[in-house]
């Protein structure tokens, strides 16, 4: 009985450890990002709510777009809430590049070491499927109602956000949600930086 049990602990520990490694193998975004911003001049509410440490699982898409020669910010975050500000003169003197696809992700995850993450809005597995490691365009969806998953709207990938970007619907051989390896954030009213290098 003892070492059945023995057996059956060692199997259990062992399917595990290769479900958690299958598919978490985490890669750190290529794609050129210069994100600095400060919230202490906007007091955007939208990106408050993510940036905030006491708050995890709240996560806020950034982009930018140009109308009549004018820069703005948008965010929209994964709890319904969406706001646009005009860059002023510190953004626009930084010469921002928000990831591929013209955006980033960013909140505290729930899940693990509860840190703050900021992921590319690009579907990795569609870029190398396609082989288009150029000029890729394959934007993925953040559920605006209020879980933490992205969709990639070309295959139909999902990820977990507030799990390192985890693939938890995809194909097989499959990998996660590419990550930005320094994103730092003084909280709600601070500085957020997102960079690739």
């Amino acid at each position: 009985m003892k070492k059945h049990l023995t057996s059956s602990l060692f199997l259990l520990t062992s399917s595990l450890f290769l479900l958690v490694s299958c598919g978490a193998e985490q890669a750190y975004s290529s794609w050129s990002c210069r994100f600095i911003f400060n919230n202490a001049n906007y007091l955007d509410q939208t990106l408050a709510a993510a940036i905030n440490p006491i708050i995890p699982g709240i996560f806020c898409k950034v982009t930018s777009e140009s109308r009549g020669g004018t820069q703005y910010l948008i965010f929209e975050n994964n709890q319904g809430a969406t706001s646009r500000h005009q860059m002023m003169a510190e953004e626009l003197r930084q010469n921002l590049r928000i990831g591929q696809n013209n955006g980033i992700i960013v909140g505290v995850q729930s899940l693990g070491d509860q840190t703050f993450t900021a992921y590319d809005l690009q579907c990795p597995n569609c870029a190398r499927r396609e082989g288009n490691m150029t000029t890729p365009h394959y934007p993925v969806t953040l559920d605006t109602k209020g879980s933490a998953i992205v969709t990639c709207n070309k295959c139909g990938d999902r990820y977990d956000l507030n799990n390192g970007g985890l693939l938890i619907e995809g194909q097989e051989g499959d990998k996660a949600l590419e990550r930005y390896r320094h994103a730092t954030t003084e909280g709600p009213n601070g500085r957020v930086v997102v960079l690739s290098q």
